[in-house]
Order: structure tokens, then C-alpha cells, then sequence
């Protein structure tokens, strides 16, 4: 199935990826970047290739830039034929097949650097996942084009791999410290049917966590020396989520990439298999990060240091290191978690992560970015602060480790994949997300195509048409999904209202099932009520506060706006905000406006440090919100999305005394 998006809101993006992100990120890799890191990966291919000379640059998996920008420009290539950049990608597959070792080995960093150390340090090298991400291209691309040229190079990379891990004699019995590799090779099953990398996936993932450990074996092989001092990946075995099998698992643990990376993989392949106890894994580990582990804005691990998950409910959102790499790993887990059981939750959460956190990690010039999305920012405490040290107030331009930008360049270009769900043995079509475009999939056996019109991102609606069918009329079920923050759906069937208090609603689906012809329509209203959204009890740093949801979209106080100092905020319980009362974005998304209160202290001297005769008032102060994923794209400054409530007891009116509780 293939979706062509057409949508006012999202083909600004998909647009955006074609003619500014990608070219940019090409321009990246070959250091053109004026004031950005270099980043050398295109060079280092083109040593090993013997094209040039000179010596690895950058970081031990400086190679999976190339692999995701190969795969962002494949999906634009299958969305929309490009001679010019398909003439590069191919030119950089050349190179890559140059640099590729006789034995199928792939990898500049070992070619270049260590040449004899393959395979000596899985903990912390990267080198499977460099691997799986040139895999994943290489299917992207063997897909969009019908070119062999870097699948035949992929295919011998997975064959090698899989002459050098087992369990036979010979064989080393490990497995990957940065999964990535286990959804390539499933990816790679699906597209050449062979099941040996479908044997391959399962065995990494099935090996991760076994006695005695490999990562502390192959450690003591090499003498005990280490990659990245200041991370113990070797007996951090929770940071790689081998610190126990995958079944034994039941919360989300260490770095946050590897853990979505990893149960995306887990349910791709129990998926397939049908085996109970993998699924029953992820749902699990699911259940644990969806519903104690997540921001609001569907961003995910909340420690700088390792990148990772901490306990349950401790989410700060000044700290917050929240990758972007994280949110896009969940919504791959999202979108495969529906494969083993059709429920609205995993797409309620891929939307909280894709409207929020993924596209704030991008400028809307799509020339910078962010590696870290927090929910509370200062700039002056975060030049002062080494708690801070990770956030930023600014997007950048380039990283040194620029995992961040080509993630979002390949979601985005590929993002048609996530608008329906055909079920051909359920006869469904499932609509996941309400994005305008148009689409053909086969349901029994019988071609159709549909068309969304959509202005969900402004006003909740979407439109959707049977354009054709393969025949006079088609049976099959619409699924149609009610978005979690929405209470009261409308629905019309060709003109005529459906009462949905008796339509079937199952898993979050309204599902509408009968014989469609061409003409039929669906339309579909979700009225964008501004919501107080408010964390639960145990999360330290949202009590008593309250975060501001319009739509699918998060939003939060800017500088700018509101003034310096927002935490001397409080929002009225009882205040009703305006819609489009402070202007409306590019994108359409409108701001919010609404009466609060900012208290402030009127002290004559310099005020004591700390007092028990503390004075202060109230004034009242109108406060514009911003959808979150445009903050930074203005002037610098503080951001919150949480702000303090306030229910108007204990405090008297503006100008006068107001009495501190707490």
C-alpha cells in the first residue's frame, strides 16, 4: 500500500525534507555546512574506498548518517521520481560497494582505524548497528527504485554477519550493545523471503541477556580496554537492556533509543512467529513506558547522563533529555505494536510523539535541530548550570554524533506508512492517522483507493472517499480511530449524521462496516476542546500543575510573550481560554490566549536571601500559548509547557497581600 500525502499541515514537511532537509543534510556529510561540525562520513567512505586518502573522522558509527540519509532519499524517490538525486544516491552506493571487504564486512571505522579488531567490542562499537541502518537502506532503496545496488551490497553485509554469530562451533554467541540490527534484518526477510534473516533477528534478540554474560567475555578477550571511558557499557548491562533475557523484562530500562529500538524489533518478530510469550513481553514493556516513563509531549528518557530511563513517574522537564531519536524509535514500536493487536493506544501515543516531539527536533526552516527536548528551559540558569548542560535554548546545525537529524529526515519522507493499516484477514482498513492524501490498498482481493481531505491540525476534521473499487462495490470495515483527547466525535456517512453512541467502538475504533462503491464518503468532525492536562499524582514536578492541549498538539509559554520568570505564574482554574486570539502559525496551528495572574514583589533594598515576612501581589496578565513544536524558532528565551494552577483560595484580589502556600 501506498499513501501520496496532500495535507496543509504535514506536505509542508514532507516538502520541507525534499527540498531543504535532505539537499542540507547532503551538504552536511560533505562538510559544506559553513559554522556546523564536520562530519566527514561521506569522506570516510570514500577512503575506504580508495577514492582518497586520509584517516577515519568522527565517531565509531559515523557511518549510519550516510545509511539513514540513503534511506530519507529513498523514500522520497518512491514518492516522487528525482533524476538528480538518484544520481547521487547511487554515486554514494558506488563508494559504499568500493569500501565493502571482500568477506561481505562493511564498516569504515574498523577499515580505516582498527582493521584488526572487528567484532572485538560489541558493547561499545557499533558496529551491527551501522550495519542494520545500511541494511535498512538498502531495502528502502531496493524498493523505491527496483535497483540491486546497495541490496546485493546489504545481502552479502547480513550473510557475512551471519557466518560470524551463533551458536556453532566457531561461531561468537553475541549480539549487538546498540540494537538496530534485529529491524533491518526483519526488514530484509520481508523483502527477499529469505528466512535465514528472519533466524538471524530472533537469535539477537533471544541471546540478549544470557549467562554468563558476553559483553563482560569479550572484555576479558581484549584485555579490558574500552571504547568510551566514561560509560561502563561493558557492566552497565541494564543501559543496553542486556541485563536480563527479553522475556524476563517488565520495565523500560537504560538508553532510551535502544530500548524502542529494540522492542520494535520484538514485536516485528512476534509478530510473524506468533509466539505468545515475546508478545506478551512487549505489551509489557509497553504498558510500563506508555503509562509511567513518557512525557507528555511523547518524548521518553528522562536522564541526560547515559541517555536513558530512570524510575517510574520521575519526569522533570527541565532536566529532561527526551532525544528525538527516542520519539521516533516509539512510534516504529507504536506502529508495530498494532500489528499484534489493533488498539487505538499505540497510535494515540505515536501521534503525542510525532506532533510534539519529533517535529520540534527540526527548525521550520528545517535547517537546525535538536537532540534534546525539554519542557522547561532557562538560557541565562543554563549557561551557569551544569545540570543544564545537555539542553539547549537554540537548535544547532550540525552534531558530532548527528544520529538526531537524518532520523527525522527518513520518519518524515516515509511518513505516508503510518496513515492506514490494511487488515486483509480482519476485511479492515484501519485509519491510524487523520493526514490528508491519497491511497491504494487490496482488501479480499479487490483494489481500492481513497482520498482524505484533512484539516484535522486546525479544526479536528478529515474527509475520506471511496475513489474507486475494483468492481461495483467493495465489504469491508472502516476503522476509524477516535483520538484519545477528543470526547465527543461526530460522524456522517454520505451526507447522514451516524449516531455514535451506537456505532461500534472497539479498541478506540469506530468501525463502520458495509459494501463501499465509489462516491462514498465518510466525514468525520473532532471538536478541539483546550484541555487542562495534568500529571499523575506521583510525578513530583507536574503536581499542582497543569499542561495545555489543544488537538494533538502540546503547547507552552515562551519568554517572549509572557515575560521573564514563568514560574511566577498561575493560571486560574476557572479562566477560559481564546482560540486564534494570538495569531495563527505557518502551519495553521492557532496560539491561545488567556487571563491569568504573574505574582510579583514589590521590595524596597535588596530583598533578603530568605524571610518569614514575605509580601507579595498579584497582577493580572494575559498569557499567549504556543503550539510546543514552534518554540526556539523565535527569539531566545525561557519555555514551560507546565504552569501552575490556581483555584483562588487563600488569596485576595490584584494589588493586594497574597498569602504563599507551600
Amino acid at each position: 500500500m501506498r499513501n501520496k500525502i496532500k495535507d496543509p499541515f504535514w506536505s509542508h514537511y514532507v516538502d520541507l525534507v525534499r527540498t531543504v532537509v535532505v539537499p542540507y543534510q547532503w551538504e552536511a556529510l560533505n562538510d559544506r555546512i559553513e559554522g556546523a561540525e564536520p562530519s566527514r562520513a561521506i569522506r570516510n567512505f570514500r577512503i575506504a574506498a580508495g577514492e582518497e586518502e586520509g584517516e577515519h573522522y568522527g565517531m565509531v558509527f559515523q557511518d549510519s548518517d550516510v545509511a539513514k540519509w540513503i534511506e530519507a532519499a529513498s523514500y522520497l524517490l518512491a514518492a516522487q521520481p528525482d533524476l538528480e538525486l538518484e544520481r547521487i544516491v547511487d554515486r554514494v552506493i558506488e563508494t559504499i560497494a568500493k569500501a565493502q571487504q571482500a568477506d561481505g564486512y562493511l564498516n569504515t571505522y574498523f577499515t580505516l582505524k582498527e582493521p584488526g579488531a572487528r567484532w572485538t567490542n560489541l558493547a561499545e562499537c557499533h558496529e551491527l548497528y551501522c550495519a542494520g541502518h545500511m541494511i535498512e537502506a538498502g531495502v528502502a532503496y531496493y524498493e523505491a527504485t527496483g535497483k540491486r545496488n546497495l541490496l546485493d551490497v546489504v545481502t552479502r553485509l547480513a550473510d557475512h554477519i551471519g557466518t560470524v554469530f551463533g551458536t556453532e562451533p566457531g561461531q561468537l554467541p553475541g549480539y549487538d550493545g546498540h540494537q538496530e540490527v534485529e529491524l533491518a534484518l526483519f526488514k530484509l526477510y520481508q523483502i527477499t523471503g529469505e528466512e535465514s534473516y528472519l533466524n538471524l533477528s530472533r537469535y539477537f534478540l533471544e541471546q540478549r541477556g544470557s549467562s554468563p554474560h558476553y559483553f563482560v567475555e569479550e572484555w576479558e578477550k581484549r584485555e579490558r580496554t574500552v571504547h568510551f571511558g566514561e560509560l561502563d557499557m561493558v557492566h552497565r548491562h541494564a543501559y543496553s537492556q542486556s541485563h536480563l533475557p527479553i522475556r524476563a523484562q517488565n520495565t523500560a530500562e537504560g538508553h532510551a533509543v535502544r530500548l524502542v529500538y529494540m522492542c520494535a524489533a520484538v514485536a516485528d518478530v512476534a509478530a510473524e512467529s506468533g509466539d505468545e510469550s515475546l508478545k506478551e513481553a512487549c505489551e509489557r514493556l509497553w504498558n510500563n513506558t506508555a503509562n509511567k516513563r513518557m512525557y507528555i509531549t511523547g518524548s521518553i528518557g528522562s536522564s541526560a547522563k547515559e541517555e536513558a530511563f530512570t524510575g517510574d513517574y520521575d519526569l522533570p522537564g527541565d532536566t529532561a533529555y527526551a532525544e528525538t531519536c527516542a520519539s521516533i524509535g516509539l512510534i516504529f514500536w507504536a506502529k508495530r505494536m498494532f500489528q499484534i493487536k489493533p488498539d487505538s493506544k499505540y497510535a494515540d501515543v505515536l501521534e503525542r510523539a510525532l506532533y510534539n516531539t519529533v517535529i520540534s527536533g527540526m527548525s521550520l526552516d528545517g535547517q537546525r535541530f535538536f537532540y534534546v527536548n525539554p519542557l522547561e528551559a532557562d538560557p541565562e540558569l543554563h549557561k551557569v548550570n551544569p545540570n543544564y548542560a545537555h539542553v539547549r535554548t537554540r537548535r544547532q546545525g550540525w552534531f558530532g554524533c548527528a544520529c538526531c537529524p537524518p532520523n527525522i529526515a527518513r520518519l518524515l519522507a516515509s511518513l505516508d506508512q503510518y496513515v492506514y493499516t490494511a487488515d486483509e484477514a480482519a476485511s479492515t482498513l484501519y485509519v491510524q492517522l487523520y493526514i490528508g492524501g491519497e491511497a491504494g490498498f487490496a482488501l479480499n482481493c479487490t483494489d481500492i483507493s481513497v482520498n482524505m481531505n484533512s484539516t484535522y491540525t486546525s479544526n479536528g476534521e478529515a474527509v475520506i472517499r471511496i475513489e474507486s473499487v475494483s468492481g461495483e462495490e467493495a465489504g469491508f470495515t472502516m476503522a476509524l480511530r477516535k483520538p484519545d483527547w477528543c470526547v465527543s466525535p461526530e460522524l456522517w456517512i454520505n451526507g447522514e449524521k451516524a449516531d455514535v453512541d451506537n456505532t461500534i467502538i472497539e479498541c478506540g475504533y469506530m468501525k463502520v462496516q458495509r459494501c463501499w462503491q465509489a462516491g462514498d464518503e465518510i466525514r468525520l468532525r473532532f471538536p478541539m476542546e483546550v484541555l487542562r492536562m495534568r500529571g499523575h499524582d506521583h510525578i513530583r514536578d507536574t503536581f499542582g500543575k497543569v499542561a495545555i492541549q489543544r488537538g494533538p498538539f502540546m503547547y507552552c509559554l515562551e519568554e517572549m510573550d509572557n515575560g521573564a520568570g514563568l514560574y511566577r505564574i498561575q493560571l486560574p482554574a476557572s479562566a477560559d481560554f481564546e482560540v486564534n486570539s494570538g495569531g495563527v502559525n505557518v502551519l495553521g496551528v492557532p496560539d491561545l490566549t488567556v487571563e491569568a495572574r504573574r505574582i510579583v514583589s514589590h521590595e524596597n533594598g535588596a530583598m533578603q536571601l530568605y524571610r518569614s515576612d514575605v509580601k507579595r501581589e498579584s497582577q493580572a496578565v494575559t498569557l499567549r500559548f504556543v503550539p510546543y513544536f514552534t518554540w526556539a524558532n523565535r527569539e531566545e528565551g525561557e519555555m514551560s509547557v507546565w504552569v501552575r494552577e490556581w483555584d483562588g483560595e487563600g488569596q485576595q484580589q490584584d494589588g493586594e497581600e497574597v498569602i504563599q502556600r507551600g
